[in-house]
């Protein structure tokens, strides 16, 4: 039968070209995803950028290091500590010691780099700058800076003051620095954490030795950094690998939701394609031909598809692979030096998973087609008949009710659960599988809706589009589902995020009381001298509060990070603030006590809780009060004297009785205009501080609906053009009774879009069910929020697939009727 089975898929081509361009498609994703994967991992190891012409850098404690019965647990901390004095000491007799320092610098206006960053110009030769234009700082006011956005004597008002600019240096393109010096970088930005060593190693390491001998204070978690060891010197020094991991993430996103969609092509087109082939295989019956053969048949011809469609993916995922790689490094989303190195492996991934693809989705299809009887032969009748196969019942209603049971587990058990991006994606696949399943089920009602309008307006286009619909369910499901599909998707994954960021916006408006919020720059935080200024407004009840992190021990064995807000009281704080409280009173939080959300293993009111501070220092705290889990952005609060020493970077102000609002704002700006804090109205900083989803993760959404357009445009165009070529007879017949061209095209118009309708409306209850979840888990966690369905997106898809499936539908039918009605007969 393989020869036979070559014949038919030349002789049938056309049939079976969706098929060829959705494995195409599938391998050469998945090509491009596993040479991207692999060349992540062939990553060269980065080396240090603003030490790298430094002999030696001593690192204060930046790691949290607690010991359990599963081994060393560790946690960058949020605080590190500057390297002890009588270290430092110790260090200047080995040979000069340079302090470094960074913090922030914003220009005012559109003229400088938005991420502008200040140093000391004495660490300038570590990286290494030399200045090309110009001379070193000498005075407050002078600054170096990088190359390309200002030159020697421009003035350049900031932040931190109206500063000249004395000299440049080239950009090396890890960063847009800014060079004052030392003494006026000392004072912009007290606290070093980390020193610059002119000495050998061994004499570095042998005095951090001592002191730890010695026991001289913050000296046991010291780390001397040399070598390639210096690029945890270096800020963020891990960016590369999140980037990367963020990338795979995508990619493999990308790739699983190719994978589902061709699977679901192919199964279509070939289920589709078999169906129309009844008459042909009961002749083949009738000739003598056995179950077993036709099966070898169907699959021969999806083995032969699925070789060359996986040959020509393999190709095309080679040649796009680079080409995708320049993007995402041009659009930030991988780091600069990403790019596509020789791997052989994703070849033989994507090649095989094609053909398993294939094979996978034409089973079900060679199965049916074994079960034609000769007597097939003889159907006249074009209604469709057992469109629903026992398997199809048995798979569509056990994904179903897998779907429905994995979410009532998720909602008994962790409701959170829902809220992670894995599982929002991952998820809605499952009730998407079951309602393609099952939707020969639905199709013949919806479709009577949808038309039953049309069906009573004056003439017969309305009512033959209502019947030729409901008879042709195979007809219309396989149309319908990838466009069901689709919109499932849109409705789904945009929408799941668009609901998420909604309830965590919620969320801040909520918990926000301040009238104004006051903010330092990024990366810093208000002095004594600017809180007192800000608290010496008349008419403002200022609660300052610094951004710290703690630390806990979960089970005994997992440490885990809460991020933590530290204020000056708990009267300050009740006054700004509303806290989403389960249990206790914010009026017992004192220096002694912690208040914790739900998320926590200890949250039991008046339970002490062992725990380390941004710094690392190990405390016992008693719970004062309980917050709701909502969204998992609620945190936990401590007073100040927890903080670790941060400093203030925001600044709640609530007005005092009779107060006049515009007044104590001039009053605020004012107080904050030295050192460049932000003043803006408590709606204001709850609008701006709303998350929303990263790049990456739009752009993973993005790319996965794309990917799955796409499949939908391939399979209706492919099987509206087949389907309306088979239909040449019914076409020829509504000729012969009088119909004219422009009418039959207008009912086949009136069909395609009948069909596109049915499939819009089942994805769009399909995601309708999918946020319905996800409001339910936000409900428990008592974030609730009001499902948002992303009526743009889903509109603009369904649009576009009514389109396509009636264009192709035209295309085929204008062909056909280009022929002599009486000639068809």
């Amino acid at each position: 039968m393989l020869t036979t089975a070559l014949h038919t898929l030349r002789a049938r081509w056309p049939a079976f070209i969706g098929s060829f361009i959705a494995l195409s498609l599938g391998a050469a994703l998945l090509t491009v995803t596993g040479l991207a994967l692999a060349s992540s991992l062939d990553a060269p190891k980065r080396a240090p950028e603003r030490f790298a012409a430094a002999p030696v850098v001593v690192r204060g404690q930046d790691t949290l290091r607690v010991h359990t019965p599963s081994g060393e647990r560790t946690k960058e901390l949020a605080r590190p500590r500057s390297v002890p004095d009588a270290l430092t000491t110790r260090l200047k007799d080995l040979g000069p010691v340079v302090e470094d320092r960074s913090f922030p610098v914003r220009v005012h206006g559109s003229r400088g780099p938005g991420d502008l960053i200040g140093h000391p110009w004495s660490t300038a030769a570590f990286a290494p700058y030399r200045i090309d234009a110009g001379r070193a700082p000498r005075a407050s006011d002078e600054v170096v800076v990088t190359r390309g956005w200002a030159a020697p004597g421009d003035r350049v008002r900031t932040d931190r003051g109206t500063l000249r600019v004395v000299g440049t240096v080239p950009r090396l393109g890890f960063e847009d620095a800014v060079f004052f010096t030392d003494a006026r970088a000392a004072r912009l930005s007290p606290v070093s954490v980390q020193l610059a060593v002119d000495a050998e190693v061994s004499a570095v390491r042998e005095a951090v030795r001592d002191a730890v001998r010695d026991s001289v204070p913050g000296s046991a978690g010291v780390r001397v950094l040399a070598g390639d060891d210096r690029r945890y010197a270096d800020a963020d020094p891990d960016r590369d690998r999140e980037a990367l991991t963020a990338l795979n993430a995508l990619f493999g996103t990308a790739g699983g939701v190719s994978a589902f969609v061709s699977v679901f092509v192919v199964a279509s087109t070939f289920a589709f394609a078999v169906a129309q082939r009844r008459r042909e295989f009961g002749l083949l019956r009738t000739a003598g031909a056995t179950p077993g053969q036709l099966r070898r048949m169907v699959l021969g011809e999806a083995l032969a598809v699925g070789v060359l469609a996986s040959a020509t993916g393999c190709l095309l995922g080679a040649y796009a692979a680079p080409h995708l790689a320049a993007q995402v490094v041009e659009e930030g989303l991988a780091p600069a030096w990403f790019t596509i190195g020789e791997h052989t492996w994703p070849y033989h991934m994507a090649f095989w998973t094609g053909l398993a693809v294939a094979l996978c989705g034409a089973t079900a299809a060679a199965w049916r087609a074994g079960r034609t009887s000769p007597v097939e032969a003889l159907r006249e009748a074009s209604a469709d008949t057992g469109t629903m196969t026992r398997g199809r019942w048995v798979c569509g209603a056990g994904l179903l009710l897998t779907a429905l049971v994995t979410l009532v587990v998720a909602l008994a058990g962790d409701p959170g659960d829902l809220l992670h991006r894995k599982t929002y994606v991952s998820r809605p696949m499952l009730l998407i599988a079951a309602a393609a399943l099952l939707a020969p089920v639905v199709v013949r009602p919806s479709a009577r809706l949808l038309t039953w309008l049309p069906a009573r307006l004056p003439g017969a286009t309305g009512l033959l589009a209502r019947e030729n619909t409901a008879a042709g369910v195979r007809r219309t499901a396989a149309v319908a589902a990838p466009v069901l599909v689709t919109v499932a998707l849109a409705g789904s994954l945009l929408g799941a995020v668009a609901t998420l960021d909604e309830a965590k916006a919620a969320e801040v408006r909520e918990r926000t009381a301040a009238a104004f919020v006051v903010t330092a720059p990024s990366g810093t935080g208000f002095d004594a001298a600017a809180v007192d200024r800000l608290r010496a407004v008349p008419g403002a009840e200022v609660s300052p509060t610094s951004s710290t992190a703690v630390y806990a021990l979960e089970d005994g064995v997992a440490l885990i990070r809460s991020d933590a807000r530290a204020v000056a009281g708990p009267g300050a704080l009740t006054a700004t603030t509303r806290l989403p409280l389960a249990a206790g009173k914010v009026a017992d939080l004192d220096d002694r006590s912690i208040i914790v959300n739900e998320e926590w293993a200890e949250h039991t009111v008046g339970r002490s809780v062992r725990i380390w501070l941004g710094d690392g220092t190990r405390k016992t705290l008693r719970i004062a009060a309980v917050m709701h889990t909502g969204t998992g952005d609620n945190g936990v609060y401590v007073t100040a004297a927890n903080a670790a020493g941060a400093p203030a970077d925001r600044v709640d102000v609530a007005l005092a009785d009779g107060a006049d609002a515009d007044a104590v704002a001039a009053g605020l700006r004012g107080a904050v205009t030295p050192v460049g804090g932000r003043v803006a109205s408590g709606d204001e900083w709850a609008a701006a501080a709303s998350p929303a989803a990263r790049g990456t993760t739009r752009a993973g959404l993005f790319l996965v609906l794309g990917i799955a357009l796409l499949y939908t445009g391939i399979s209706v165009v492919n099987t509206m053009l087949t389907a309306t070529s088979d239909r040449a007879r019914e076409l020829t017949v509504l000729r012969l009774t009088g119909a004219t061209d422009r009418q039959v095209l207008r009912l086949l118009a009136v069909e395609s879009l009948t069909v596109t309708a049915v499939g819009a409306l089942l994805g769009l209850l399909v995601a309708g069910l999918n946020l319905a979840g996800m409001a339910a888990a936000l409900h428990l966690l008592t974030a609730p929020v009001t499902p948002v369905v992303p009526w743009t997106a889903v509109t603009t898809t369904a649009a576009i697939c009514a389109a396509l499936t009636t264009a192709a539908a035209l295309t085929s039918a204008t062909l056909l009727l280009r022929r002599r009605a009486v000639a068809r007969e």
